[in-house]
């Protein structure tokens, strides 16, 4: 979980450096006033969310099959520890 995160997090970070970039080279508009932090903000989590769906596609499959096959587990634990008779 906690390398998934990180991944995530790096896209997003990779996205506003870009976009830094970008707004700082006039490619792209500046936001208005004091805003442009705000903007720049905003539009790297609109464009890292797309990414991150699409190229961490691999490690969201295989976490989700960790996590499935730990509650399978927690599971089969439950019912044999309710079908166990009471030691007295």
């Amino acid at each position: 979980m906690l390398r998934y995160s990180l991944m995530r997090l790096g896209i997003f970070a990779g996205c506003f450096l870009a976009l830094w970039g970008l707004v700082y080279a006039g490619v792209l508009p500046r936001g208005l006033g004091d805003s442009n932090l705000l903007w720049v903000l905003l539009l790297s989590i609109v464009v890292s969310a797309p990414l991150s769906f699409v190229l961490l596609r691999k490690q969201r499959d295989d976490l989700s099959a960790e996590i499935v096959e730990k509650v399978d587990r927690a599971k089969g634990r439950l019912d044999a520890n309710r079908t166990r008779e009471d030691a007295l």
